[in-house]
């Protein structure tokens, strides 16, 4: 596989920036808030060894995800926990397809759909090595380990309990992690960053154990593995680490595994010199006390000069002063409830880990580029949660950047619609770079990303609401439409519309042969068709008929006992089906609510706070329930969703969301708290006329917003 160069990402993104279609947000008023010490008082800090106090620096493309010696030297103690990887948006590995294995030749299973038989790619049985195949590749690729080891010859690597005295510090208002601590008796400091614009990493280092070469740097590679923590350090033989050029304070690789390349560049300041320690090692030995040098990678040759340490210090200073200081902000300073500064520390941490694994050139992974979940692919339904708070917070830049993708796997979406039967395109779910849907036995039968186009396009509208924009978004809104009309049957018994079967709800729990009118799936559809016919009036065109059909005979919400059930004929959501997503809270919470009545979710959000399994809940469930809290006018049960004491609700030092063992962060909850907590303080169109509309008036909290944005 070949990786997926700058140009490639870049190269939709220009094309939409010469439209203008990228733009400053506009302003919206606020009150002066101390942004600084909003930001210091949340900085994560650690004086002991912790898996879960990783730390990462990077840039949204590029992540180096470090341990307390600001370095990744206990690798290998975090791995079960917590993995240190070095990772990059572009940096895709595909292990070479096993010797009698065809893609081609994959077996769709079928699934009747009013008399019709539809495949989907659902089946393992009697082809489970392809079938695995095709989930697991293309996955992402750890890109190298940077740590320290003791420098005697053979070299040693360091054990956690030699690392004493720890004292670190990430300073998130200029990107800068600071990392002190004790080993063989002597201190060490590392300084490490980001460069905003590169993919490189600056360090300095000082210590007098460098000296007389007690302690080294290592940078080692590893083969590409789809496990979670992307690599697999047994078979050098499969991999290649070639010298390109080497000279006095500058090392030059060009790294190859199968048909995956990409290039390094290790560049120092001082007295030191690298030697090879191995097929895929390389050792820096310094002569003086302190040791500056810039690591950087790329799928093409970098350029012969590179920025120096101390430039990348000063750019990583400038990036996040500004990330800071023109975004949104808010303040819960005051407050006397005692869930008001954990709610503030999510808050900004959340910001930072979003910024850094949420707003690449592609759709996130839902560990961004911490380490591999699902083989780092990304799940089109997840980046809503992962992307939309960035508009919300005024840092429309962030969330523009993934959305060339959508254009750029439209031929593969029309197809998949094509080889179902529909019209149109069908967005698949779990994919890679080139957009084609994984097998699962879930995964291809969602719907509830379809719309996702519609609303990305909308909110594009809003940054920019001329032609272009338009012209921009035409071609991915009305082929997202017409999969959605074409997918909607029509029941000759009631002459409705309906959704399914087949097809899997957001909670992915029943039976796809039986599942039918699911709440938020019918809500998300008629606001999805109603903005494609938006988009048509806008571009001077009549409504498309068809649409009008669909939009004006979808089927009634299923509504029993005064409460929204999960879908159609589950009389038993609240007592049988009350764990996974809450999903039918999303009509009103997500979407501003077609169709949807105020006093009935009302009723159903109070049930479900009452009833649901929050053990067997997601990250993201918390604050979608908050949202739809807030639009219900129950403001102290959206805080109380949003800050819920559940295992998935549990925030680490470094302020990922936990989720289960293999799965130690989880950005969809970092991104929802966002959502939810920009709507709570900025309100949403039709929120009450009064400030911070989705908090309690109960004198517990103050709540200062600055800079947001209302909520669709």
């Amino acid at each position: 596989m070949r990786l997926w160069t700058r140009r490639d990402f870049l190269r939709g993104l220009t094309v939409l920036a010469g439209s203008g279609w990228i733009m400053p947000s506009w302003p919206v008023a606020g009150v002066e808030l101390d942004r600084r010490a909003i930001v210091r008082r949340h900085e994560p800090r650690f004086s002991r060894f912790d898996p879960y106090g990783a730390l990462t620096v990077g840039n949204g493309r590029f992540a180096f995800t470090a341990d307390v010696t600001g370095l990744q030297t206990l690798a290998e103690a975090c791995e079960k926990e917590f993995p240190l990887c070095t990772t990059a948006d572009w940096a895709w590995h595909t292990t070479p397809l096993p010797a009698g294995l065809d893609p081609a030749a994959f077996r769709y299973e079928e699934y009747d759909t009013y008399g019709r038989k539809v495949g989907y790619a659902t089946r393992p049985d009697g082809q489970e090595e392809l079938f695995r195949w095709l989930r697991e590749n293309p996955h992402r690729l750890h890109l190298g380990r940077l740590a320290f080891a003791a420098g005697e010859r053979p070299l040693r690597h360091l054990r956690a309990d030699e690392i004493r005295e720890v004292d670190q510090h990430l300073d998130l208002w200029e990107g800068l992690l600071t990392s002190r601590f004790e080993w063989a008796g002597q201190p060490v400091r590392v300084r490490s960053c980001c460069h905003p614009e590169w993919d490189l990493l600056a360090v300095e280092i000082e210590s007098g154990a460098m000296v007389d070469g007690g302690l080294a740097v290592v940078l080692r590679f590893p083969y590409g593995s789809p496990a979670v923590a992307m690599a697999d350090w047994s078979v050098p033989e499969r991999h290649t680490t070639r010298v390109e050029r080497q000279r006095p304070g500058e090392l030059r690789l060009e790294r190859s595994l199968d048909d995956t390349r990409y290039h390094v560049v290790w560049a120092w300041e001082g007295r030191a010199v690298a030697e090879p320690g191995g097929p895929h090692e390389w050792v820096l030995r310094s002569r003086d006390p302190q040791l500056r040098f810039v690591l950087a990678f790329g799928p093409e040759p970098l350029p012969r000069r590179l920025p120096p340490v101390g430039a990348t210090f000063r750019a990583s200073a400038r990036h996040w002063n500004a990330f800071w200081s023109e975004g949104g902000a808010v303040d819960f300073d005051g407050s006397t409830d005692p869930r008001a500064q954990e709610l503030e520390r999510r808050v900004v941490l959340s910001q930072y880990n979003t910024a850094l694994h949420s707003a690449g050139r592609l759709p996130p992974a839902e560990t961004g580029l911490l380490f591999n979940s699902w083989y780092g692919k990304f799940h089109l339904e997840m980046h809503w949660w992962h992307a939309v708070h960035f508009v919300a917070w005024n840092r429309f830049e962030l969330f523009a950047r993934a959305l060339p993708y959508y254009r750029a796997i439209l031929p593969e979406a029309r197809a998949l619609a094509r080889r179902q039967g529909y019209r149109g395109a069908r967005w698949p779910k779990m994919v890679g770079p080139e957009g084609r849907d994984s097998p699962s036995t879930v995964g291809p039968l969602l719907i509830w990303q379809q719309p996702h186009p519609i609303y990305y396009a909308e909110l594009c509208w809003r940054e920019r609401p001329v032609r272009e924009t338009l012209e921009t978004w035409r071609e991915v809104v009305f082929e997202t439409a017409e999969f959605m009309a074409s997918f909607a049957h029509r029941d000759p018994a009631t002459g409705r519309y309906v959704l399914g079967p087949p097809l899997k709800t957001v909670s992915e729990n029943t039976d796809p042969r039986a599942t039918r009118n699911p709440t938020f799936e019918l809500t998300y559809w008629r606001w999805g068709l109603t903005t494609a016919q938006r988009w048509r009036r806008r571009l001077g065109l009549r409504p498309d008929p068809r649409w009008e059909a669909v939009l004006q005979g979808l089927a009634p919400l299923p509504v029993a006992d005064g409460l929204y059930l999960m879908q159609e004929g589950m009389t038993d959501t609240y007592t049988r089906w009350n764990w996974e997503h809450p999903a039918l809270l999303g009509a009103l919470g997500m979407l501003p609510g077609p169709g949807v009545d105020r006093q009935t979710m009302r009723r159903s959000v109070r049930r479900v706070m009452e009833v649901w399994q929050w053990d067997r809940c997601w990250g993201w469930d918390f604050p979608l329930t908050a949202m739809a809290a807030a639009r219900c006018g129950e403001p102290e049960l959206a805080v109380d969703a949003l800050l819920l004491p559940a295992v998935k609700n549990r925030y680490h030092p470094n302020g990922h969301n936990y989720q289960r063992p293999g799965l130690t962060a989880y950005l969809p909850g970092n991104g929802g708290l966002l959502a939810a907590v920009a709507m709570m303080t900025a309100g949403w169109t039709g929120a009450p006329p009064e400030p911070q509309p989705g908090f309690p008036k109960n004198g517990r909290w103050k709540v200062r917003g600055e800079n947001l944005r209302p909520w669709l």
